[in-house]
């Protein structure tokens, strides 16, 4: 309970004054003092209720507390250096200045001279103001040693001034254009700010950020950095931003009737904005002083105060300024200056009576800290909140007269904010000049993330597709897939367009058991699949190939497969079976009949010897006789991709395509027999594993290639070759993105340029990781998290950058994924003579299933690429392994009487 600390400072008054004696009013002081914590947290509540109704874009136009992003979106890191002009706008005159900054960690900002424009009557027209700015920015430059090159302003729009017409026009526009016309065109405006955020900015100079700011002077507001993604009226935004609260204006919705007391309404109603600012109001320096003076009215009305005095003048609106109450309050000399100020008035008062002026006073500020408090709690318990932590750690920067003129106000806030927000450990940084020294930081902080980002957009360039790019690699693909076609172009075409001897896709009428072999990666997996009339139901298991197998002989790899198969059917109980079986080899063969495919290369890190130029069914029987395994009745030989758009043919016979993205990626599609001239025949069709991760291996996608993808390219096994697979697949996609960050480091615009040995190992960054770090509503803590568990130190601002790293590498991806369907839909649809086209394209592969954006970045490319052609896809369950068995299923029915 707020009774807990010392009365009568904190607590309510219970009716006695100082001394302990009996007030007969003690009600009336009582309603001005400090409430229990129950009811401040009553107001936090409320508080917290009105920033969710101004965060939401839905309600934000009804909300008092409106929340305004600030488009400020990362606080000082100490490289920010040079000369920054500021200038700030208050209610009497224009103040400018020249602040240094030195980069060494913002210890030391340099203030220069300061000029003070003499007290003047604002203009109303908005030309006029502004002329009048530039005319002090010029004279202020006329007096010092002004350096030639750019320099940059920072606008601080001060409070307690409006001007009409101002309203709705771009602030910085309309300054740039007065100070044009004053011939400074050295000075470039780039930040406009208010002092609140000017506050936080200028406490985040001293080593830690700070990341909340409160002032409390003849005004108040806050701001925070809130998550970007909650901060809805700012669209596209994400990491963090700065918002102004302006909360001022807290409670005008009628949300504080029931706290208002009738002191505090008589003051509400004899301001220039009645109803308005009703938080302010109760906090401000500039109302409080008038809250005291009713007060005191109410207590002479009932004969308590000032007995035998004229009290006439208690009756004058402002004749008891908040300063005067501030120095009453003092533990020093404050009953000595309350009698000097009631003397002042005309009054006599007597000792009783200037302790309980005292009383009353310390009574008054003391309900403005805690209100502070309640709101700075509801801030603090949204920042713990929105970012899920357990406990929050912040810094609060802190500025206003009344926190500087009163210590208690600020161990107030302490002590009651603690109360009301447990969870949240915050310490209070007073401010020092935050509207001068801030809006520099908040200007030069600016100017790095602009410089920033075009040094970081410079280096993404090659990397972001235009629509005439893509449509360049639609049109390189189409004309490699008819050479690959070609009898006599076929030998020298980087998409190879193998015949796979798939005449059909399943007509519903298979039936039996089959066993299925998948092997196209360090996971190979054996299945049974019973395919019956109300379905198929399989069962399988999966086995790892050792890298020394995959690297080693091709004898010990297809010894291993062997003995795989045999554990497979002694627990299945069909060792006594001959069954038929398909295998699923993802990799690229030349295929010579259904059963019979000669291994072109291996790809994704296999490397067996005496395997290339081989019948990899036939290395498969070979190393079933050298373990007596006699059963082995192999009846097709199938590529993953065919597997997959045979699995997902069983379930939409529109599906004539097969697609995957995951550790490599492929695509195979039905063509016309008339058009492959590899193979003998004109009737029907045939199913063509195109082997498209080649595509460019010939040197037409040299232009496509940035240096990150030849950094990556040199380091595989099979350099130079798969060059659109290492464009595209899984197995590169982090490799690419580790090079890409090692570059940023370098120029250090990531991790402040310190050194990561981590990220100097290959393969550190997994391209799992890209998915992750690319999850809609993904805080970026958790990015950091990712991150630091690769042992790399990353600021929030680091993290935003590697996300952006990331969405733009498996954007291209995507994008480029796409040229290359879409010039298989339209080869098909011209194929078929149709205007339109409509076909199903079965899909798998992890990075297809488990990247958040990948599909849909494909999916909305290809529509564009190919309108003519209406494109659904269908996820595989299973497809290479399913696949296979259909293929075997299908042969097995073709192959009856």
């Amino acid at each position: 309970s707020i009774a807990g600390h010392s009365c009568p400072l904190y607590a309510r008054l219970l009716g006695r004054d100082c001394s302990g004696r009996t007030l007969q009013s003690a009600d009336v002081v009582d309603t001005v003092a400090p409430w229990s914590t129950d009811t401040l947290q009553e107001v936090k509540g409320r508080m917290l209720q009105a920033m969710r109704k101004g965060l939401s874009r839905q309600t934000h136009a009804q909300a008092n507390v409106r929340m305004l992003p600030t488009y400020i979106c990362s606080t000082p890191d100490g490289t920010e250096k040079g000369d920054i002009l500021v200038v700030e706008l208050c209610q009497s005159h224009v103040r400018t200045l020249r602040v240094t900054l030195l980069g060494d960690g913002n210890q030391s900002p340099q203030p220069g001279c300061w000029v003070m424009g003499s007290s003047w009557s604002p203009p109303t027209m908005p030309l006029q103001l502004f002329d009048f700015i530039a005319q002090c920015v010029r004279q202020f430059l006329a007096g010092i040693s002004s350096p030639q090159h750019r320099l940059p302003l920072g606008f601080v729009n001060g409070t307690g001034f409006s001007c009409s017409d101002v309203e709705g026009k771009d602030v910085v526009q309309l300054l740039q254009l007065a100070i044009n016309k004053q011939e400074l065109h050295h000075v470039d405006v780039v930040a406009l700010m208010n002092d609140t955020v000017g506050t936080m900015m200028t406490c985040s100079m001293r080593g830690e950020p700070c990341e909340v700011a409160l002032i409390v002077g003849t005004g108040t507001n806050s701001c925070f950095m809130a998550e970007a993604q909650q901060v809805e009226m700012a669209e596209e935004i994400s990491g963090k931003m700065c918002v102004n609260t302006e909360w001022g204006c807290f409670g005008d919705d009628g949300t504080l009737s029931d706290i208002l007391t009738p002191y505090d309404q008589h003051v509400d109603q004899e301001s220039s904005n009645p109803g308005e600012k009703r938080f302010e109001k109760l906090v401000g320096s500039l109302y409080l002083g008038e809250i005291v003076r009713h007060v005191l009215t109410a207590l002479v009305a009932e004969k308590v105060l000032f007995t035998g005095s004229s009290v006439a003048i208690l009756r004058t609106k402002d004749v008891l300024k908040t300063q005067q109450v501030l120095e009453i309050i003092d533990k020093e000399e404050g009953m000595a200056k309350a009698r000097r100020a009631l003397e002042a008035l005309g009054l006599q008062p007597s000792e009783q009576d200037c302790c309980r002026v005292q009383q009353i006073c310390r009574a008054v500020v003391s309900r403005a800290a805690a209100l502070c408090a309640a709101g700075l709690a509801a801030i603090l318990s949204h920042m713990c909140q929105s970012r899920e932590l357990e406990r929050l750690v912040v810094n609060v920067g802190v500025d206003g007269e009344l926190y500087r003129g009163y210590t208690r106000f600020g161990e107030i806030l302490q002590s009651v904010t603690g109360l009301l927000a447990p969870e949240c450990t915050a310490t209070l940084l007073p401010s020092v000049d935050g509207t001068g020294q801030g809006a520099a930081v908040v200007t030069a902080v600016a100017l790095r993330l602009a410089a920033q980002r075009r040094e970081v957009d410079q280096l993404l360039a090659p990397l972001r597709l235009s629509r005439a790019d893509l449509e360049r690699v639609q049109a390189l693909m189409r004309r490699e897939m008819e050479l690959g076609l070609g009898l006599e172009s076929h030998a020298s075409a980087s998409v190879r367009m193998l015949p796979t001897y798939v005449r059909g896709t399943p007509d519903g009428t298979e039936r039996g058991e089959f066993l299925a072999l998948d092997l196209g990666g360090t996971n190979f997996r054996v299945l049974v699949v019973r395919v019956a009339q109300d379905g198929i139901r399989m069962a399988s298991e999966i086995y790892v190939i050792p890298t020394a197998v995959t690297q080693g002989t091709g004898e010990e790899l297809f010894n291993h497969i062997i003995e795989c198969i045999m554990d497979f059917q002694l627990k299945q109980n069909l060792m006594e079976q001959v069954l038929p079986l398909g295998f699923t080899f993802s990799f690229p063969c030349q295929q010579l009949g259904l059963d019979k495919a000669v291994l072109l290369s291996w790809t994704k890190g296999f490397s067996a010897s005496g395997c290339v130029g081989q019948d990899v069914v036939q290395l498969l029987r070979e190393a079933a006789q050298r373990k007596q395994h006699l059963g082995l009745k192999v009846v097709a030989v199938v590529n993953d991709t065919v597997g997959t758009m045979m699995s997902c043919g069983y379930d939409d016979p529109k599906c004539e395509i097969g697609l995957i993205v995951g550790t490599g990626t492929n695509a195979c599609y039905m063509e016309e027999m008339r058009n492959v001239g590899t193979v003998e025949g004109e009737q029907g069709r045939m199913c063509i594993n195109m082997e498209w991760g080649a595509f460019g291996d010939n040197g037409c996608l040299d232009d496509i290639f940035t240096d990150f993808d030849r950094l990556v390219d040199e380091k595989t096994i099979n350099a130079g070759k798969q060059r659109f697979e290492k464009l595209i697949s899984g197995m590169y996609l982090g490799e690419i993105v580790r090079h890409i960050l090692l570059a940023l480091v370098e120029k250090q615009l990531l991790f402040r340029g310190k050194p990561c040995p981590k990220l100097q190992t290959r393969d550190i960054f997994q391209t799992k990781f890209l998915s992750t770090i690319e999850i809609d509503g993904l805080a970026l803590r958790q990015v950091r998290a990712i991150l630091q568990d690769l042992e790399l130190q990353a600021s929030f601002e680091d993290s935003l950058l590697v996300q952006k790293v990331c969405q733009t590498v498996s954007l291209r991806a995507a994008q480029l994924c796409a040229a290359g369907l879409a010039a298989v839909v339209e080869k098909m649809r011209e194929n078929r003579g149709s205007a339109q086209l409509a076909v199903t394209v079965g899909v798998d592969g992890t990075l297809y299933k488990m990247h958040p954006r990948f599909s849909q970045h494909l999916q909305q490319m290809l529509r564009d690429l190919a309108p003519n052609c209406t494109v659904t896809f269908l996820q595989s369950e299973d497809g290479s392994g399913k696949g296979a068995a259909l293929v075997a299923a299908v042969a097995c029915r073709r192959a009856e009487p």
